[in-house]
């Protein structure tokens, strides 16, 4: 072994060098702040270690214990309804003839654009006390699990679609020519061909959704009125009791839930086999006038359902006094007379998101790259590798929390950055790396082997090797990383909510504050700039890919 290690080059002792700076970075940002949570579950509010007293605390708090059958069933119906619309749509966009494919993906698209705050309060609105609707309701509330299954229902839906549009892209058309000649009916040919084809795909997004609903924040918090749930618990126990200990016992049971979700759904991945081989032959939707108008028409149903609650809050955030002076004014966009920070919040927000956006492609990318490229090493690489896997299963109001423990420790070293903008760039990384690390991993991949042969022979230097070729072709994804992070930073507010200070509080946040404060319109607006923001900084990625990808193209001509 010792001599394998003399034998290394400088560019393997780089690479290796690399993987594990990497695996600090991981266990700095990750894995030690999940530690110290736990450890503080087991601890007193002295700090000293009490066993399995606060579970037990936990479970035997009829009002505690209640939240977490809340979550659970709530998450569970969410799944059940999210699951076949985004299917149905998902359909309409890959087996059909139908008109209008692209302009109805980029209308379903819309909730990721939004902070998850933006169609509790579009639903307020609607549905709510004095809402334009109300009557629709038939005396019901808006205000607990209903509110929180339709707002969720919104928020969700576009991360469930992603995944069924890839899975029924993939089929071969020669399994549904079979069909046709052995005289399947349509129905037939769905149930025996097409759904065994999507199931995991179909699996995957069912642990998706589940995953984003418990461990939201944000939609609960608004819109769930006196209806516990887990989310909302960690933020009760924290900030309004000052109880850590419980809050860190809530927390660490939130993060089971995902946790498993997150592992079940790696193992439905493995079993997953490739659809699609060198002698398939592409599917193409032939067209059928009935199956695609009906599809059509509920794609714009969906379409407009989603355009009615945007329209909702951009409406609101325009209204002088609702329901009294429906007048419209731009005076709810002078967030100084709601918050303190008024626009401040705003600018920080964007700040934060161009950190997390330039930090975070960096860290992301030469992670992956030293994780995918260097040989041998392999425990490290694994151990690595596991560990970027790992926030994606970790909610961001629990790894926020865990913040709290682990940087704001007495005389920790690291405790001066707590309350700044740099914590809040390290934690919106940690909490959308994974991601960003699939998206590099899985460019990384499709760079054929021949050009780190081809640079080994001429003694090309792997620094030199990574700027001239790696760095220039996976360029589109290191785009879409950046974009990635900076969407999700700006509209994230569960993972900062225990973390920002008194000159770094964010748009998000600033959302909450004033839909608790009453002042639901300016909330609105400011849920419709991060809204716009997040549509422009999308507009302008989605040109500067399309260019990119011309100039490829006429490279490659010459």
């Amino acid at each position: 072994m010792l001599v394998q290690w003399r034998q290394l080059d400088r560019d393997a002792w780089l690479m290796r060098l690399g993987v594990v700076l990497l695996g600090l970075w991981l266990a700095l940002t990750l894995v030690l702040p999940l530690g110290t949570l736990l450890i503080k579950s087991f601890e007193d509010a002295d700090g000293n270690l009490v066993g399995w007293a606060n579970y037990s605390l936990y479970f035997s708090t009829p009002s505690l214990f209640e939240s977490l059958w809340n979550s659970l069933w709530v998450s569970s119906l969410i799944t059940a309804i999210t699951l076949p619309l985004a299917y149905l749509y998902a359909y309409a966009l890959t087996r059909s003839a139908m008109r209008g494919k692209s302009i109805f993906k980029a209308l379903a698209l819309i909730p990721i654009l939004a902070p998850s705050l933006l169609p509790a309060i579009s639903l307020i609105y609607l549905f709510g006390n004095q809402g334009l609707l109300n009557s629709w309701l038939m005396g019901a509330s808006i205000y607990g699990p209903l509110g929180i299954v339709i707002s969720q229902v919104f928020y969700v839906f576009p991360h469930a679609l992603m995944i069924l549009v890839v899975a029924l892209s993939m089929a071969d058309a020669r399994h549904y020519e079979a069909a046709k000649v052995l005289g399947a009916s349509p129905w037939r040919i769905f149930f025996t061909v097409t759904l065994p084809g999507s199931k995991y795909g179909l699996i995957s997004a069912g642990f998706v959704v589940f995953t984003l609903a418990i461990t939201d924040f944000g939609i609960a918090k608004v819109i769930g009125g006196r209806f516990n749930v887990l989310a909302t618990d960690v933020f009760k126990q924290v900030i309004g009791q000052q109880n850590f200990q419980m809050g860190a016992v809530v927390g660490f049971i939130l993060l089971l839930p995902a946790v498993l979700a997150f592992a079940a759904d790696r193992w439905v991945q493995q079993r997953q086999v490739a659809l699609l081989s060198g002698r398939s032959v592409p599917l193409v939707p032939t067209p059928s006038a009935p199956r695609d108008w009906a599809l059509w028409a509920f794609c714009a149903l969906v379409a407009f359902a989603m355009l009615v609650v945007l329209g909702m809050a951009i409406w609101a955030s325009l209204v002088t006094r609702w329901p009294y002076n429906l007048s419209l004014t731009l005076a709810n966009y002078r967030f100084s007379d709601f918050d303190s920070e008024g626009w401040s919040a705003y600018f920080n927000s964007l700040h934060l998101a161009a950190w997390t956006a330039a930090v975070g492609t960096m860290i992301v990318f030469s992670g992956a790259y030293v994780i995918e490229k260097t040989r041998g090493f392999v425990w490290a690489r694994n151990a690595t590798q596991l560990m970027a896997m790992l926030s994606m299963a970790v909610p961001g109001l629990v790894l926020g929390l865990s913040y709290i423990f682990f940087f704001n420790a007495p005389g920790h070293p690291l405790g001066f950055i707590y309350g700044t903008m740099a914590i809040l760039v390290i934690n919106s990384v940690a909490h959308f790396y994974t991601v960003g690390h699939i998206t590099a991993i899985t460019a990384l991949k499709q760079l054929d082997g021949e050009f780190e042969s081809v640079s080994a022979s001429l003694k090309v230097s792997v620094g030199r090797m990574f700027r001239r070729v790696t760095l220039p072709v996976c360029l589109p994804a290191v785009l879409d990383i950046s974009i990635y992070l900076f969407v999700n930073a700006m509209t994230t507010v569960s993972a900062v909510i225990f973390l920002y200070g008194s000159q770094t509080k964010l748009a998000a946040v600033s959302i909450i504050h004033m839909d608790e404060a009453g002042f639901t319109a300016a909330a609105a607006a400011m849920a419709v700039v991060i809204v716009a923001t997040s549509a422009c900084v999308k507009g302008l990625h989605s040109l500067l890919t399309h260019r990119l990808s011309k100039a490829t193209q006429a490279w490659r001509v010459r």
